[in-house]
């Protein structure tokens, strides 16, 4: 690639530019940045994609500036929302923002030459008190401006506070900010950004006289028409508390053919020779998922690491591979522990280890695996029920002497139905 901004057209990742915007990045080493507010203590796989921005910004050369909105956090950004987001306060802001910045460092090189850096605009603004605002700021963009924004004209229907209409004055000024005191000249972000990135460009004008650029990336769609980054459980986290290895693993293997041609090139690092050869050799045999499994490593590897990645090939196997007794009795405890965030899973006492097998899946207080003990016999006939990998060949099983670390128990009955038993 000849520079950062060729690098994005081939990879479909940009939405809009400002004029020169490509003549100035093609001709600079710059200073650019993207905000984040800390409304989560997690980043998400919606979040990647400016994330990514950010990394090839660095790798060809320029400083990349992260901003956590210690301030914008409080108020609430109204762009792609229907109604009023609901507050925050400081002490889950500030516990936010320490948890979001342990994950940029998964991504970018905060160290040695066009190091990245993290700024918090609470900083420059916890001593701004609002008269000051509005003279330095407020006075130079009028309202008929700040009216023609979408995010703001999407909202005049249903309604729209003070507080969220000067929101993108907010963010305006933290361009001004950075432009004035970290030398940054282009500020990134999503499509849905782009009235507010403007209105930065706007202010450094007026302000300053001086120069500033801005750049979007599309709105990534699934082919469809979900929305990317949502599952039957919600988001998906990059934090493994909130979404396991195993079930971010399991979210890049699971893409259809069409977005996984998309999503190689928006999220993975290889070049572009690379994936257009991993795109060919997909396209001659779907049916090996080249492109799913190549991005499901190297995603899963980059937000977690190379165990967690293991791990998540290994509940992979066990669940949906022609695995034995003998593959699963060879897990670690780690992967073991995985199968239970993968899994329906129940926990029984010791004490219950003392039921007869058929009283145990059928009649616990509990939980109750079969309906009756004539559906469980049934199920053994017809070789319909398998514990740890095994199929189970009689009514008299034994588990107290089967549970692999003495504690875990994976039951199966048919192909897929599953339950994982942990004995405390």
């Amino acid at each position: 690639m000849k520079n950062f901004v060729d690098e994005l057209k081939w990879r479909g990742m940009i939405h809009d530019m400002t004029p020169s915007t490509d003549s100035f990045l093609s001709k600079n080493k710059t200073v650019g940045y993207i905000g984040f507010d800390p409304t989560a203590d997690s980043l998400h796989i919606g979040n990647l994609v400016q994330i990514m921005t950010l990394v090839h910004f660095q790798k060809y050369g320029n400083t990349p500036i992260v901003l956590i909105g210690g301030a914008t956090g409080m108020i609430g950004d109204p762009s792609g929302k229907s109604k009023e987001r609901n507050f925050l306060d400081v002490s889950t802001i500030d516990n936010n923002q320490k948890k979001i910045k342990l994950q940029f460092e998964k991504f970018l090189k905060f160290s040695g030459d066009n190091a990245a850096s993290i700024v918090n605009n609470k900083t420059w603004f916890e001593n701004f008190n609002l008269l000051d605002f509005l003279r330095d700021v407020g006075k130079n963009i009028n309202i008929n401006y700040m009216m023609s924004k979408e995010s703001v004209k999407n909202r005049l229907e249903s309604g729209i506070s003070f507080t969220e209409f000067t929101y993108q004055l907010i963010q305006g000024f933290d361009f001004l900010w950075l432009w004035e005191n970290k030398n940054v000249k282009i500020q990134f972000g999503g499509s849905d950004q782009w009235g507010n990135i403007l209105t930065g460009n706007e202010l450094i004008r007026k302000v300053t006289n001086g120069e500033s650029y801005a750049l979007t990336t599309p709105l990534i769609t699934k082919s469809d028409g979900g929305k990317f980054g949502k599952t039957e459980d919600g988001n998906v986290w990059l934090d493994p508390e909130k979404t396991s290895p195993y079930k971010f693993y399991q979210f890049w293997i699971n893409i259809s053919d069409e977005d996984a041609v998309n999503f190689i090139k928006i999220f993975s690092m290889k070049n572009k020779n690379d994936i257009n050869e991993l795109i060919k050799n997909h396209q001659k045999e779907p049916h090996l998922r080249l492109l799913q499994n190549s991005l499901a490593d190297e995603i899963t590897q980059t937000v977690h690491d190379k165990n967690s990645l293991n791990v998540a090939k290994s509940t992979s196997k066990i669940l949906f591979g022609k695995s034995t007794r003998d593959d699963f009795y060879a897990l670690s405890e780690d992967t073991i522990k995985s199968i239970s965030t993968a899994v329906p899973c129940v926990k029984i006492n010791k004490t219950d280890l003392g039921k007869d097998f058929k009283t145990l899946l059928t009649e616990s207080s509990d939980f109750k695996i079969f309906s009756s003990k004539s559906e469980l016999i049934r199920m053994i006939k017809n070789n319909g029920l398998m514990i740890n990998k095994e199929k189970v060949k009689d009514d008299q099983y034994d588990i107290s002497s089967n549970l692999h670390f003495k504690k875990y128990l994976l039951l199966q009955k048919g192909k897929k139905n599953y339950t994982f038993i942990i004995v405390e």
